[in-house]
């Protein structure tokens, strides 16, 4: 619905999920290579169980996609950078835009829309210092919906394997003993 608050857009019907689903996303947040006979055995369901258990989980949208982790240093990525952007002014319109010309740049890793002084995070990875500042001056600053920008560089950057699964307490698993 363009143009509504977001109290009156649709959402979908989130899918349940119980313990064991709960169990299946934490493990495949972990190590998302392991086979569907080593994942059936960590979350005790027969293969043919957690095989449809995973394609539910897929349909519905709860698993979004799997990834490789990939050392950017051993592909030319000397820097990360944040890139806080402040927008002129402020529609869905402008919004959207230059959200989608962000993600767009093949140096931007994510975007963030915030609250706060700044609009976006914009998270940025490139060869060097010049590459960084070539981006900002030519794929930000040149834009007319951008007001300011403001970089801060990246020492360090450390993913976390995945999100806090936290299910209610009914649907919590004890973990199993380290073998």
């Amino acid at each position: 619905m363009k143009g509504t608050s977001n109290s009156l857009r649709k959402h979908a019907a989130e899918p349940a999920l119980d313990r064991i689903d709960f169990a299946i996303l934490e493990a495949l947040q972990n190590n998302a290579r392991l086979s569907n006979k080593e994942l059936a055995a960590e979350v005790g369901l027969a293969q043919s169980s957690c095989l449809a258990r995973v394609n539910r989980l897929r349909e519905t949208g709860v698993l979004k996609s799997f990834h490789a982790e990939v050392d950017a240093r051993a592909v030319g990525i000397g820097l990360q950078a944040m890139i806080a952007v402040r927008l002129r002014q402020h529609s869905r319109e402008l919004v959207e835009e230059f959200r989608r010309h962000a993600l767009s740049l093949p140096q931007v890793l994510a975007v963030y829309h915030v609250a706060g002084a700044n609009d976006f995070l914009v998270h940025v990875a490139v060869r060097d210092a010049d590459h960084l500042r070539d981006l900002g001056m030519d794929a930000f600053t040149t834009r007319s919906e951008v007001a300011h920008m403001e970089t801060s560089l990246i020492f360090e950057f450390v993913r976390n394997p995945g999100l806090p699964l936290t299910p209610e307490p009914s649907q919590r698993r004890t973990r199993k003993p380290p073998r």
